[in-house]
């Protein structure tokens, strides 16, 4: 029994597994202990991320404005730039020198020709010309007494002759008497010149004296005050602490505007052709013009001629020196082709199934829907005048807003990468070209619309200025 008890003990350790011969396992790590799936995680949510940032993101687009055009830019055969200026214009000052004891105007002030605007110190002329009045009065006094004494001599001379044809007297009483009336009548020559050359003393005085008083040399404004009361005026000298000028002034009804042209350009332009003179100043200001003169001097450093426009109509706000646009006409403009219209830049036309669209850029509102621009109109916007239309109100104040809204002058708008608004698929009714520009009807100037579309850019879409 106990033999077979051993046996079968022996045999059951056989069976058992020696573990220390077996390769050791090692254990299987978590999958999120992986640094490759961080990773890859990690690039997934960035361009995720990336992905709905730029579906909010705004496309950059080009981005212009309607302009306030005018048809008379389909007629003009030549433009140019020049400068308005006075043909009667002046720098006023004394002919004598001395001090300034008085000016009287101001800038801007009209003044009267012949009217005293300034006064030099004249106490000693004016005591010179007392002076030359007293002698003048002297020489008279001289001559009164010139005369008694002729008048005398002539009463004696007859009571002389009278005794003598009655031999009451010699004959050299006679002679005597004569003599004494001869040298009295030369006298009263002599006084009468001395009384002449008094008067033109006393002319002179006088001249001298006027020329203290600066006057006016013609109606007109004065553009400019040179001196202050306490200079000294020198016309003719340079010294330094001087002045020559007191104002300069001009007539404004004399205005006109000087324009060089090119002489390749100059057989365009005829004197008596007519032109539209548009001043920088004011945008919505636009006057009709006749050239008036072609200066007949060619300026050979620059190739030009001269050309002076005079003003067919006056407005108060015309002044000296201001820059000016002159478009040169094929012929006079009618009442109509005078009043602005509404154009846009042909790149902002969008044909889509044979009708014309722009995309009109309109600001979004606090939910991020486009607000209501009341800058576009209806269709038929001519025939009535709808609310915020400054076109329909008047040719000023359309041109005035399309002034005021452009911030360049290529018409662009915004600043790059600013949202700018949502881009509105808008039709269009558009007419006639007028320049470069095309005439739109139901768009108002100021409106901002997208310049060369992209293929990619959606109705409604946000957008913003691209960068140049």
């Amino acid at each position: 029994m106990s033999s077979n008890s051993a046996r079968s003990g022996e045999d059951l350790s056989k069976l058992s597994i020696d573990r220390s011969s077996l390769p050791t396992l090692r254990r299987r790590r978590p999958l999120y202990t992986r640094w490759w799936l961080w990773l890859l995680l990690a690039l997934l949510a960035a361009g995720a991320a990336a992905f709905f940032m730029q579906r909010g993101r705004p496309l950059p687009v080009e981005i212009g404005r309607v302009t306030a055009a005018y048809p008379s830019q389909a007629v003009a055969v030549l433009n140019a730039t020049g400068r308005v200026t006075a043909q009667t214009r002046a720098s006023v000052s004394s002919k004598a020198t001395g001090r300034l004891e008085w000016l009287g105007v101001v800038e801007g002030q009209r003044v009267k020709q012949g009217e005293v605007i300034a006064r030099l110190e004249n106490r000693d002329v004016a005591a010179q010309r007392d002076q030359a009045a007293a002698n003048v009065q002297a020489a008279q006094a001289n001559l009164a007494q010139g005369q008694a004494e002729l008048e005398d001599a002539r009463a004696a001379l007859r009571r002389v002759q009278e005794l003598a044809r009655k031999d009451f007297i010699s004959a050299s009483a006679v002679d005597s008497a004569e003599a004494r009336f001869n040298k009295a009548r030369a006298a009263i020559q002599t006084l009468t010149a001395q009384i002449a050359v008094a008067q033109a003393s006393l002319r002179v005085t006088e001249v001298a004296f006027d020329q203290t008083l600066i006057r006016a040399p013609f109606t007109g404004i004065v553009l400019t005050k040179s001196a202050n009361v306490g200079d000294i005026i020198t016309p003719f000298s340079s010294a330094s602490g001087t002045t020559g000028a007191v104002v300069t002034m001009a007539d404004m009804a004399t205005l006109e505007v000087e324009a060089d042209v090119s002489e390749n350009s100059i057989a365009r332009i005829a004197v008596g052709q007519p032109t539209e003179l548009q001043l920088d100043a004011f945008a919505d200001l636009r006057l009709l013009g006749t050239v008036a003169r072609i200066v007949p001097t060619v300026d050979r450093a620059k190739a030009t001629l001269l050309v002076k426009v005079r003003f067919e109509e006056t407005d108060a706000r015309v002044l000296p020196d201001m820059s000016a646009r002159i478009a040169f006409l094929s012929r006079p403009l009618s009442a109509d082709e005078r009043k602005p219209v509404a154009a846009l830049r042909p790149e902002a036309v969008v044909r889509r199934d044979g009708k014309d669209f722009v995309y009109v850029v309109q600001a979004g509102g606090k939910d991020g829907t486009p607000v209501a621009d009341a800058r576009v109109l209806p269709a038929d916007a001519g025939k009535g005048e709808p609310a915020g239309n400054d076109a329909a109100r008047g040719p000023a104040k359309a041109a005035a807003a399309a002034t005021a809204a452009a911030t360049s002058p290529d018409g662009k708008d915004g600043k790059a990468g600013e949202p700018a608004g949502r881009a509105v698929l808008t039709p269009v009714v558009l007419g006639a070209k007028v320049g470069d520009l095309l005439r739109v009807e139901n768009l108002a100037p100021g409106t901002r619309v997208v310049l060369n579309a992209p293929e990619r850019l959606g109705d409604g879409q946000l957008v913003s200025a691209q960068k140049k």
